[in-house]
């Protein structure tokens, strides 16, 4: 993929099309971090994650409570495989292989590449692109289910990583990747919850804060923010965690068990009863039962970069080792230790900050944070952007445009009614240009309207949306797959796109 050289062309959102000016919550300030406290705490970042998920594997889809003090499963320096890393680590490949700068399109790409499981939404993301339907469609069409799953919340520490202190820019990032497997859906508001927490906290360490601040990230009215409202208050009224669990479980009784605001609600749970203990803290998350492996080595994760290597003890740390176990990637070299991998994580998170010029130095002096009462307030304008982002819009970035293939609707079409959907193509060149669109691979019969018949010019800087129709006088099949081709000059690109047939 081609990426927008965003320093030139710095008017388009990373993967939305909208005019925006890349910011943090920490508004104009500067964050200063010292580099090797930052190397530590993305190495205890790492290292949270594995011990959390090493210690909650034996008990995942256990739905029962537990009393768990310490790890039941291990060979000494072997740690569990667990997807939670594993995706992580091709992420951070995907933005080694392109410039700092990956979207939907991009990491729905890398999913199919290197991603040989097919587990839950992660299956139906995946069959959902080989029919051609590409992010976000992916995770939002017949994915009632799994799109409220645990498969996206569980992969946020890299944006957090990469964006440290610009828990903004990582939740945007956060709603790129679980879009892909996720749609528009409680998935997604989780990894935005879980990213804005973690990236918050490379400059903010009080839990009750960080957690208010990661509540004011996501809807108030979604489903993973009423179950963490309800760990939290279950907290103030003086219940004990067990208790808190209960409330947790009624809170979402209706939408069952393995379902992203539970476990995001049980993660809090181990977080806000923990008392600042690691291993407490990620036993309590453990002891809740369900996707056990996700909130253990979330709420690792989240220790780790708080408080850095020493806010986990030996005895934690030395069962489980320095080594890093794949299970779900294939393909390509991972990295095979958490030394390997922070050292690459901290190498790109450099190069993020250049890239985008964010208010964030990471030197040799002493960290200097912000002031902590203006540091995590979050734009809303761009939050309530964030959270209205369509499912069914498609959005492919080239190096001079962005084109946009608006569904409006649910991938169907009927016979003989005519299918609107909308394009739009934004010029980023800085000079006029002229274009051309056209559908490629129509069926006999079928006709398009609304696409200009000859060459139409963008001025620079901005964008054209065109209402485009397809009425199907006859159909043979019930999957058509179509090509939305736009050429300039003699470059061109193409966004794939799939209806099927609706027989009501």
């Amino acid at each position: 993929m081609r990426n927008i050289n965003y320093k030139k062309h710095g008017c388009f959102l990373l993967a939305f099309g909208l005019v925006f000016i890349w910011h943090s919550c920490v508004k104009d300030q500067k964050v200063y971090i010292n580099e090797n406290d930052f190397h530590d705490k993305v190495y205890a970042c790492w290292l949270g994650k594995n011990i959390g998920g090493t210690l909650g594997m034996p008990f995942e889809g256990d739905t029962n409570v537990h009393d768990i003090t310490f790890y039941t499963k291990l060979s000494e320096g072997e740690p569990a495989a667990n997807d939670d890393l594993d995706l992580q680590i091709l992420w951070l490949k995907a933005m080694q292989e392109n410039n700092a700068h990956v979207d939907a399109f991009t990491l729905g790409e890398y999913w199919l590449k290197y991603v040989p499981v097919n587990w839950n939404e992660y299956g139906i993301g995946k069959a959902n692109m080989l029919a051609g339907l590409m992010p976000p469609v992916s995770g939002e069409f017949n994915n009632d289910k799994w799109k409220q799953s645990n498969g996206a919340w569980i992969r946020s520490e890299i944006w957090a990583c990469l964006f440290p202190g610009n828990p903004m820019m990582a939740a945007e990032m956060a709603r790129e990747d679980a879009c892909v497997d996720h749609g528009m859906a409680e998935g997604t508001y989780a990894e935005i919850f879980t990213a804005s927490i973690e990236s918050a906290a490379f400059i903010e360490s009080n839990r009750d804060s960080l957690i208010s601040f990661g509540l004011s990230m996501i809807p108030p009215d979604c489903r993973v923010a009423s179950a963490v409202r309800t760990a939290v208050e279950a907290k103030k009224g003086g219940k004990d965690w067990r208790e808190a669990r209960m409330a947790v479980i009624r809170n979402t009784e209706d939408m069952g068990w393995f379902q992203a605001p539970r476990n995001v609600a049980f993660t809090m749970i181990g977080w806000l009863y923990g008392e600042d203990d690691f291993g407490k803290s990620v036993c309590i998350a453990v002891s809740c039962g369900d996707d056990t492996d996700c909130t253990g080595a979330t709420l690792g994760s989240i220790f780790g970069i708080i408080g850095g290597t020493k806010a986990i003890a030996e005895k934690w740390r030395k069962p489980v080792g320095n080594k890093i176990a794949t299970v779900a990637i294939s393909g390509f070299k991972a990295p095979a230790t958490l030394d390997e991998l922070t050292d690459s994580t901290v190498e790109m998170t450099k190069k993020v900050i250049s890239r985008y010029d964010l208010p964030v130095i990471i030197g040799p002096g002493k960290s200097r944070l912000p002031d902590q009462e203006q540091s995590l307030k979050p734009d809303k304008n761009e939050l309530e952007k964030l959270w209205n982002l369509s499912p069914w819009r498609v959005v492919r970035h080239n190096t001079d445009w962005v084109i946009i293939l608006d569904y409006l609707q649910e991938p169907f079409i009927q016979e003989d009614i005519a299918r609107k959907l909308s394009v739009s193509v934004s010029n980023v060149t800085g000079n006029k240009e002229l274009y051309k669109l056209n559908i490629a691979d129509l069926p006999e019969k079928w006709e398009v309207t609304g696409l200009p018949a000859d060459t139409f010019g963008i001025m620079k800087n901005d964008k054209k949306t065109l209402d485009m129709s397809i009425l199907a006088n006859e159909i043979l099949s019930d999957t058509i797959r179509l090509r939305l081709l736009l050429t300039r000059g003699a470059d061109s690109d193409t966004i794939s796109f799939t209806l099927f047939r609706d027989e009501i």
